[in-house]
């Protein structure tokens, strides 16, 4: 039996196994559609918790996924430049826009359902939770959806370029500077970094075979660090060590996605900054984008250079 022929029988890509190959790829290119986006994850920086009240660190955090593929820390830069997180004393403006993120009322109403959990009924711009709402909602009618081109969305929150660069200034130092990959990771992420722009093919194990899929290049890339993972991407996850929900995520750690954590169907490889490598499905190239932790199908991450060697 060929290589190939081997890999569609027992299932070595990143879907499930023993099911036809024209299925799986059908099925892997709905899945990567699905995934294409959700709220980019970023812990706050040391400067964002002593400048942004909690509850409204909180909110913006929150309200981020309402719009994938947006950090919630443009949210609340777009706070800090507006109101100060609503320290102003009036958060009324020259031009009529009122309240903690300064809307006028007929832009506000264009986004303000549906109401948002927490919400005024009937909303209003004055009130945080609504406010950041239909704020997220804005950016992702005008750009930020899956950061297609997010200084464009910010561009239409108020039509200035300074603007637009004072928020992405205030944005990148909310976020807390992910740690440089060290050993095992660092050698794991710069592997899937040199494979960026090689062609997806399901089963690939590398260019010998024309190019990867997603779990042959996480299990490459830590082949390169002499480290030994599962070639499934269901094996990969199962094997761990797998990080708790709260913990930090660092580079060179994998994230999984899929319908259940009995059903993992993707796999990337974090590489910092809310940024991930991943070959995404038939027809597209292995890229760098954002790590979409906030999306309903990802079921956990694991850290394989805690682990050192395992399986092979």
């Amino acid at each position: 039996m060929s290589s190939s022929l081997t890999k569609a029988a027992t299932g070595i890509g990143c879907g499930v196994l023993a099911v036809p190959l024209l299925f799986v790829i059908a099925v892997i290119a709905i899945i990567g559609s699905l995934l294409s986006g959700s709220g980019v994850s970023a812990s706050p920086s040391n400067h964002a918790l002593s400048d942004i009240p909690p509850h409204l660190l909180a909110l913006y955090r929150r309200a981020a996924p309402e719009c994938p593929g947006l950090s919630w820390t443009v949210l609340a830069a777009i706070g800090k430049v507006e109101t100060d997180h609503s320290r102003h004393p009036t958060m009324i403006s020259s031009a009529g826009a009122v309240g903690p993120m300064q809307f006028l009322p007929s832009t506000f109403s264009a986004y303000a359902h549906p109401v948002p959990p927490g919400g005024k009924r009937p909303p209003t711009p004055w009130d945080p939770v609504d406010a950041v709402y239909a704020a997220a909602r804005l950016l992702c009618a005008n750009g930020a959806r899956n950061g297609k081109d997010l200084r464009r969305a910010i561009w239409h929150y108020n039509h200035s370029n300074a603007y637009v660069n004072q928020v992405l200034k205030i944005a990148d130092r909310y976020a807390a500077a992910a740690p440089a990959p060290t050993g095992a990771a660092a050698t794991a992420v710069a592997f899937a970094r040199s494979q960026i722009g090689t062609p997806y093919v399901w089963g690939g194990d590398g260019p010998a075979e024309g190019g990867f899929d997603c779990s042959g290049l996480t299990r490459a890339a830590y082949r390169a660090a002499r480290i030994s993972i599962p070639r499934v991407a269901q094996a990969q996850y199962d094997a761990g060590p797998r990080l708790p929900r709260d913990k930090r995520l660092a580079p060179g750690d994998l994230l999984f996605f899929g319908p259940s954590p009995s059903n993992i169907t993707h796999v990337s490889i974090y590489t910092g900054n809310g940024k991930a490598i991943d070959a995404p499905r038939p027809g597209a190239t292995v890229r760098e984008a954002p790590a979409r932790t906030n999306a309903p199908s990802f079921q956990g991450a694991t850290r394989p250079a805690a682990r050192g060697g395992g399986t092979r």
